[in-house]
């Protein structure tokens, strides 16, 4: 049971679109920042994931690239960028669950994201209670109205336990030298 709130900002996207992914929580490479848009480039409604990963010319980095990434049936393209490598991911077969998740809504995913965020968490992580909550608020009202000190009621009518996503804390902010060379190339 969650015994206090969860107050920081965490990044949205990565908790709550990057485990439909399918790449495991534990694995060896982790993403330095996930992104629902590109400053100037990519939309929010464009319901595209952008994972920026360390440029890595490792074995076992081409080995997860090629397993996790382009290979994976929602990757849609790379860009190198500096020293990282900008993966692109078209989200359009989760398009209810993307318009749930800038809305937030977290409580409306669909059963089969909801699955993959579980998947990714595993079921009795120290953050997945929290996550669980967010998807379940329903199981969780009692609680949360104990820690907020408010009525159960106001808490139902207002539906989810988890602040919407930060537009602008989910958008990836490249240098206008740099943003210009995109957008040539997108």
């Amino acid at each position: 049971m969650i015994d206090s709130l969860y107050t920081k900002y965490f990044q949205k996207s990565r908790s709550f679109l990057y485990p439909a992914l399918g790449i495991k929580r534990t694995s060896n490479f982790s993403p330095s920042g996930t992104y629902i848009s590109i400053d100037g480039l990519i939309e929010p409604e464009d319901m595209k994931l952008i994972t920026a990963f360390k440029e890595d010319t490792s074995e076992g980095y081409k080995i997860f690239e090629e397993q996790m990434i382009t290979t994976n049936p929602l990757y849609l393209q790379t860009i190198s960028i500096q020293d990282y490598n900008l993966y692109v991911f078209d989200y359009e077969t989760y398009a209810a669950d993307w318009y749930s998740f800038l809305l937030g809504k977290y409580s409306k995913f669909t059963p089969p994201l909801k699955r993959a965020i579980k998947a990714y968490y595993g079921e009795t992580s120290s953050e997945y209670k929290y996550i669980e909550s967010y998807l379940f608020p329903e199981k969780h009202y009692d609680n949360y109205a104990k820690l907020l000190d408010v009525n159960v009621a106001t808490l139902k009518k207002v539906g989810e336990l988890c602040d919407p996503c930060d537009l602008e804390k989910e958008k990836l902010k490249i240098p206008v030298v740099d943003l210009e060379m995109l957008s040539k190339s997108l």
